[in-house]
């Protein structure tokens, strides 16, 4: 029974992570930053039905959260941009929508779930799935994951005294979200020059590399000598301004070596 639902977090997995490296290429900030799942364990299912009363028959509709995947954000405001981006997709549905940023569990607990239908192509045919999507930022998934092993720890009864520590921790990081969203304009500049300066110096470094097999060694020595001295000062106009200078004479090499292919065809 569980095959499927592998199935379905692979798949997602890859969908996933294929949203914030397209991002990435177009040198876009992503609001997603890091991507996991998972498929809950036949003893954690077993649990779950006893806990909650649910038959072998009523299993698949009951649990929602047999798959599972978390996606972590970096600030706050990126779990919406998350949750429009999924909610906009036509290869899944959002069944329904559980809001703990606005109603934050006892326990101190904070994200944003979307359980989901997802079809997965079977040799059986198509099957569709509930899988659940959790949405956290990196503040809040330490907290969450401290959490969780303490409750495995304490077998679900955690000390009255730990629990107090836990709630203060979770102010503490509610705090800490709203400080990096005040600073989140800056950090999301910083990490777009970041990405555009490893394009940049991608294109440049495969240029010098064409221009070695086309050029003069001794004047190509220059050029990348050249480059090294602006890399060294991380002052992305002037890497730009290199890069232009560097394809016009890139395309000026191209043409001086058709020339003198062509003039050894005639001769």
């Amino acid at each position: 029974m569980l095959d499927p639902y592998e199935q379905a977090v692979s798949e997602l997995l890859v969908k996933f992570r294929n949203v914030k490296e397209e991002h990435r290429r177009k040198n876009l900030y992503s609001p997603i930053e890091t991507v996991s799942g998972r498929v809950k364990t036949i003893s954690s299912i077993l649990e779950k039905m006893q806990k909650k009363a649910i038959s072998f028959e009523q299993l698949e509709e009951e649990v929602e959260d047999i798959a599972g995947i978390r996606i972590i954000c970096q600030f706050m405001e990126d779990i919406e941009k998350v949750a429009s981006l999924i909610s906009r997709r036509t290869d899944m549905e959002v069944r329904s929508r559980k809001d703990y940023l606005a109603n934050q569990k006892r326990s101190g607990y904070r994200a944003l779930h979307l359980i989901v239908l997802y079809v997965v192509q079977t040799i059986s045919g198509p099957k569709k799935l509930q899988v659940e999507i959790q949405i956290r930022t990196m503040a809040m998934n330490f907290w969450a994951t401290t959490e969780h092993s303490l409750q495995y720890k304490y077998k679900g009864s955690i000390p009255s005294h730990v629990v107090e520590k836990l709630t203060r921790a979770s102010d503490a990081i509610e705090l800490l979200d709203e400080e990096m969203s005040q600073v989140r304009a800056e950090i999301m500049d910083a990490q777009i020059d970041s990405q555009i300066e490893i394009s940049l110096v991608k294109d440049i470094l495969r240029s010098i590399e064409n221009l070695y097999r086309l050029d003069n060694k001794r004047e190509v020595v220059k050029i990348q000598n050249e480059f090294y001295r602006i890399f060294s000062q991380h002052n992305l106009e002037e890497l730009d301004r290199f890069h232009k200078q560097l394809d016009i004479i890139a395309e000026g090499s191209r043409a001086q070596s058709v020339e003198r292919m062509l003039d050894n065809d005639k001769g």
